[in-house]
């Protein structure tokens, strides 16, 4: 990106995207969460890559919305809040559809939005003292960027309610308790553990991990005819690929199968 909203780097089949706005602890600016949408759409068509870590620079992973941004939106007509509001939902649509794993590195603050991003991965690692907060109504806001939604595959109600009502911070061990935080490192070492947990996913089998994905996500909500029924269209279709042909015959031949070689084939 042309204001360095978003950093990119690669390590091995790994994608690394960071928020770069550390003066303002990583708040969410227009460049970043264009960049990172666009980034993920770019991921999901490389071959080359088999996994994306995102984070934050400076020590934050994402404090959320620029509030002074917020205030100026005041004026504009209620429809154009709505539309400007659709670049972050957008953002969280493009986690949760892009067919690579997304794990999250965090430290220190994910508030408000930031909270949101994190949730929206398909794992998350976290420092033991990284701070997560619903914070929206300490500035008079509602949440966001599917918190809500989010929030509510690890909580009963009342504790969702009780996190979106006071605002208090959770740390990242208390996260961990939860069920939301993956692995849990000592602080510094989120990127590190994320980007080791990505290389171990990145060289497993592209499509397969794409529908597994796919039926994570959907789980929760779903019923158990409604998850049969998936299982039953993607089992059969992964049966004919390359990828189960090559993991079936190394498990045979007491090998490690190479997908990589897959993948870069296709």
């Amino acid at each position: 990106m042309t204001d360095n909203a978003l950093l990119t780097r690669r390590e091995g089949a790994v994608l690394v995207l960071s928020n770069n706005n550390p003066g303002a602890r990583n708040a969410l600016t227009p460049g970043f969460y264009m960049g990172l949408t666009a980034a993920l759409h770019t991921a999901a068509c490389d071959t080359t890559i088999g996994a994306v870590v995102v984070t934050g620079e400076g020590g934050h992973f994402c404090s959320g919305g620029d509030l002074r941004q917020i205030i100026q939106r005041r004026e504009l007509p209620l429809a154009e809040r709505r539309l400007r509001l659709e670049g972050l939902h957008n953002l969280v649509r493009a986690l949760r559809d892009c067919p690579k794993p997304v794990i999250m590195a965090v430290e220190g603050a994910a508030a408000g939005a930031g909270l949101s991003l994190a949730l929206a991965g398909d794992m998350l690692v976290a420092a033991k003292n990284a701070q997560f907060s619903v914070a929206y109504v300490k500035v008079g806001l509602t949440p966001d960027g599917g918190a809500t939604a989010l929030l509510a595959e690890f909580v009963s109600r009342q504790v969702l309610t009780e996190l979106c009502l006071t605002g208090e911070r959770v740390s990242g061990e208390r996260m961990h308790q939860l069920g939301v935080v993956n692995r849990l490192a000592e602080p510094g070492q989120a990127l590190e553990q994320a980007i080791a947990l990505a290389q171990q996913v990145a060289a497993g089998p592209e499509l397969a991990m794409a529908r597994i994905k796919h039926l994570c996500r959907v789980a929760p909500r779903n019923t158990l005819e409604q998850q049969l029924e998936l299982e039953a269209l993607y089992m059969p279709l992964s049966q004919e690929t390359g990828e189960s042909l090559e993991g079936i015959n190394a498990f045979l031949e007491k090998r490690a199968p190479d997908y990589t070689r897959l993948r870069a084939a296709r």
